[in-house]
């Protein structure tokens, strides 16, 4: 079966085509146009013809950072690209998952290919060879500060292509340049400008913040259809998600996540709620939910100019033969959006996690036993059910809450004060990755209480989605039916989360934010706001 392509200098990338590649669904393509070949190599051109006629360029023929006021002698312009590439291998850490060094390999081709950075041709279609392949680089995660972009961490993105260090190869990790002969190619030789222009920029916090999107939205629809099975298990108050409600505060996103639990309370001869009001986890949850919903448009705006702009310094433009030094490479917007992205989906965290704490009380739940423990009496004093299971939920919810000190504040002088002010955009993106591990497992073990609560209902007064998310764990986990160890039914539920295998509803954010909002009527506007 053919891939789907994703050409490179032709259009822009979206968060969607990073993530087909990333996951290996696509293939990408340089765009073979000559014209825009040709352009490519003018880039490389005006380095060659400034350095013939005199001319300093930073990184080029002068030192790197502090060190930019030392000449560097034409003799070994050749060699300190290859030089930057190795002093650099200092990452620490961990090593980055194949779906994040892919999406990076592919980012980091799309912004070569803008032309701006002066590569050659040839070293753009070697990063896509790398992607095409799979021949995916190991990646530190720890050692960038956000600025001068992720000069590390893409150092073995740059490393790759020379055939030095490690890389993930069919599933096993080999030399570089042991990969590359696997797939016939051959290690290239750094020109000078290369070096610099392939670890010079905001790649690696871009990458993965696409996939940090990806999960955050599948997240709140998720957290939308776990509060409509709360909703139905606990007989709660359906009118609470009444869209009236929401036209009267029109947050588009906060609307679209009480239409999304509306959408699956079961409704049909319905019994009388147990309380007028649910408690605020429940009643609110559209709320909480929504402000994560709302950030989502413009957190993709703000990774789809990082991913098609230009992070490099200096950059060169082709056409003009104008060099600018500059500093592109700096991640604010990324580490802004990131340490936002973190507070929202923390706060999602904290929600189910107070959810599930009030599922696990009779007083609340219109009569589930406590703990949800499916042992007959008198047997059941000596069972605990999802007593425990609520202690780690909690510990999870603690840790993920602790992870939303926003890292842009915590900027620090580094490399001899000349990166005096950093943006730490790398650091919060990982941050990031961290606090969806946590929500995202306190989801599977919400939604395991919640498919006990379903079957300690016989199933009654559920909707159909309800009991599609049941039957979902059922295929994957048992019904505790007396004490026993659940980690290995966290750990099935987490996979369907992380395959997104879960029925969710659908959400089109973009359609939802043109969605009108008649806060007033004909006759209220026409009395408050008089022509």
């Amino acid at each position: 079966m053919t891939r789907p392509v994703v050409r490179l200098g032709d259009r822009h990338l979206t968060v969607e085509d990073v993530l087909l590649v990333a996951e290996g669904a696509g293939a990408v393509e340089l765009n073979p146009d000559p014209k825009y070949r040709a352009f490519l190599a003018r880039g490389h051109e005006v380095i060659r013809d400034h350095i013939a006629n005199g001319g300093r360029i930073y990184g080029v023929n002068t030192g790197f950072g502090d060190s930019c006021v030392t000449d560097i002698p034409d003799e070994f312009l050749d060699e300190l690209p290859t030089n930057l590439v190795r002093y650099h291998g200092c990452g620490v850490g961990g090593f980055l998952e194949p779906t994040e060094s892919a999406a990076v390999v592919l980012v980091r081709a799309a912004t070569l290919a803008l032309g701006y950075s002066a590569v050659r041709p040839e070293l753009i279609e070697q990063l896509v060879a790398l992607v095409n392949h799979r021949i995916l680089p190991r990646v530190p995660r720890l050692g960038s500060v956000g600025a001068s972009g992720d000069l590390t961490p893409l150092s073995y993105v740059a490393a790759t292509l020379i055939g030095e260090r490690e890389v993930l190869f069919q599933d096993e990790v080999m030399p570089a340049a042991q990969a590359l002969g696997k797939c016939g190619l051959v290690p290239l030789r750094l020109a000078p400008k290369e070096g610099l222009a392939l670890m010079n920029g905001t790649t690696v916090m871009a990458a993965i913040g696409c996939l940090a999107f990806r999960r955050a939205e599948y997240l709140g629809r998720l957290a939308c259809a776990l509060t409509a099975m709360m909703s139905d298990v606990t007989v709660g108050n359906p009118a609470h998600f009444h869209d009236r409600l929401f036209e009267l505060k029109p947050h588009p996103g906060m609307r679209a996540a009480a239409r999304l639990i509306r959408e699956q309370i079961y409704e049909d001869a319905a019994p009388e709620p147990s309380r007028l009001q649910d408690r605020y986890s429940v009643r609110c949850a559209p709320h909480v939910v929504g402000v994560l919903l709302d950030a989502l448009p413009w957190m993709r705006s703000t990774l789809e100019v990082e991913i098609n702009g230009a992070s490099d310094n200096p950059l060169v433009d082709p056409d003009t033969g104008e060099i600018f030094h500059g500093g592109n490479f700096y991640g604010g917007h990324i580490c802004f959006a990131m340490d936002a992205l973190k507070i929202a989906v923390a706060n999602i965290g904290d929600l189910l996690d107070r959810q599930l704490v009030s599922l696990c009380q009779p007083a609340v739940t219109n009569g589930l036993p406590t703990d949800l423990v499916a042992v007959p009496e008198p047997e059941s004093a000596a069972h605990h059910g999802f007593k425990a299971m609520q202690i780690t939920a909690s510990a999870l919810a603690a840790e993920a809450l602790k992870l939303t000190m926003p890292a842009s504040v915590f900027s620090r002088s580094t490399e001899n004060h000349n990166q005096d002010k950093v943006s730490m955009g790398t650091i919060a993106a990982n941050d990031c990755l961290r606090i969806l591990d946590l929500v995202e497992t306190i989801a599977a073990v919400h939604l395991l209480a919640l498919a006990q609560a379903v079957d300690l209902r016989d199933r009654l007064h559920c909707g159909s989605r309800t009991l599609l998310l049941h039957d979902a764990v059922r295929s994957v986990a048992t019904m505790n039916t007396r004490d026993r160890r659940q980690d290995h039914d966290i750990d099935a539920v987490l996979t369907l989360i992380e395959r997104r295998a879960l029925p969710t509803g659908q959400l089109d954010l973009l359609e939802e934010r043109a969605l009108p909002s008649p806060v007033f009527s004909a006759a209220m506007r026409a009395a408050v706001f008089p022509s």
